[in-house]
């Protein structure tokens, strides 16, 4: 086989399509997020915002977090030297998951190098814990969890998205001595959606069901104390599994699960995704920790309370041009383009001409004809910035829809 020729026809697909990735250059600047600088690839560099981040509260930035991180840096040094097992755990290690079970009210929490590692660590060794266990998992779950449920190796059931009346019918169908387990997400990342917490807990409880849920893309943002939706429409106590990253709203790196004390137990006990992992960093762990402490407080509600009120600004003024943004009222907005190529000059039209770093987003992350920019205001995009951007979709969309209207004369 000609092997290098074979990745040229796989590679060549994503460009026919319209899809290749390309990867954009930048360097964030310390203490003025979302300003950034591009290089750009004919050696120049531009000034830009960035405004598709996950760092949705630029706690990445945040003097509480750096000074914890420098503080860890020059007291322990840079790796933790090991596994959790093989002298890889520290105080910082323990400390961060302190704060993770105080946030979410459980006994215990665990932290991972990804959420992502969490999701398919987890959700891939409950077979093992749980013998015949059946897994109901949503149809939009993130790939971690897909990817996890595969793995397990035992019995899946997929409900349609959101879908509590399907779910409801597949899991009344099946063996009601079965052990099973309910996987779903609090917020839908592409769409900006909600999964029926409630709904899905009176399923759980009336079939005797575990609860798992994923709240990568609510946790730091909604709560009290940014625990996430559960918390927010007080069912944290009904959900037995949780898990959540310390690199979107707590600015850091690293996933966790936070539940019961035997549940973690058992997973660190079992998971190979655990087990065989340099644990992160003490000075990640210190910074993270130091994030979720100050997102519990006040200075976290005046934070989550400015990033939402970007965001309904943006939407609206979005809205007013009639352009096509999905509203669920999270604190995603997504633009839906339909076609990659569409996507992906709009996408390069705005870096290059406006200063705005958004992201196209293209199958496979969501369906094809559902190609999107996906902006993710923070509480510190200004309203400036938030009528630049405004400004620039507006003269972009309207040149586009022209060159479109051309090119089909």
């Amino acid at each position: 086989m000609n092997y290098d020729h074979a990745l040229d026809l796989a590679l060549q697909r994503l460009h026919d399509e319209g899809r290749y990735r390309t990867f954009i250059d930048i360097e964030r600047e310390k203490g003025a997020f979302p300003k950034a600088v591009w290089n750009r690839p004919d050696g120049g560099k531009q000034d830009i915002t960035v405004w598709c981040g996950n760092d949705y509260l630029g706690m990445g930035q945040h003097p509480a977090v750096l000074s914890a991180m420098h503080e860890a840096l020059d007291a322990v040094g840079a790796g933790s030297g090991g596994t959790r097992n093989i002298s890889g755990t520290t105080a910082y290690h323990k400390r961060l998951e302190a704060e993770l079970a105080d946030l979410h009210g459980k006994e215990e929490a665990l932290v991972f190098s990804s959420a992502y590692i969490a999701n398919d660590a987890t959700l891939s060794t409950l077979h093992k814990l749980f013998p015949g266990l059946i897994i109901y998992s949503d149809e939009l779950n993130h790939a971690s969890m897909i990817e996890g449920i595969k793995r397990n190796g035992g019995a899946k059931r997929i409900f349609r998205h959101n879908d509590t009346a399907h779910l409801r019918e597949l899991i009344a169908a099946d063996d009601p001595a079965a052990p099973k387990l309910i996987a779903f997400e609090s917020v839908y990342s592409m769409d900006g959606d909600f999964g029926p917490i409630t709904e899905i807990c009176d399923i759980a409880q009336e079939f005797n069901a575990l609860t798992y849920l994923d709240e990568v893309h609510a946790v730091g943002m909604y709560g009290p104390r940014g625990a996430g939706i559960a918390e927010k429409i007080g069912e944290m106590g009904r959900i037995d599994i949780f898990n959540g990253t310390l690199g979107k709203a707590f600015g850091v790196f690293g996933g966790y699960i936070a539940a019961s004390a035997k549940m973690v137990d058992a997973i660190r006990s079992y998971a190979p995704g655990f087990i065989f992992t340099t644990s992160i960093p003490p000075a990640i762990a210190a910074g993270a920790a130091a994030s979720i402490a100050f997102l519990k407080g006040p200075g976290g509600v005046a934070l989550r309370e400015k990033q939402q009120l970007h965001a309904k600004t943006l939407k609206l003024r979005l809205k007013a041009l009639g352009m096509p943004i999905i509203d669920h009222g999270s604190h995603i907005v997504p633009v839906v383009i339909g076609d990659p190529v569409h996507t992906k000059a709009l996408s390069d039209m705005l870096l290059a001409e406006f200063g705005i770093y958004v992201q196209p987003i293209n199958f496979p992350t969501v369906p094809r004809g559902t190609e999107r920019l996906r902006f993710t205001p923070s509480p510190v995009h200004d309203p400036k910035e938030i009528d630049h951007l405004v400004r620039s979709m507006d003269a972009l969309w309207a040149r586009c829809a022209l060159n479109r209207a051309e090119a089909s004369a």
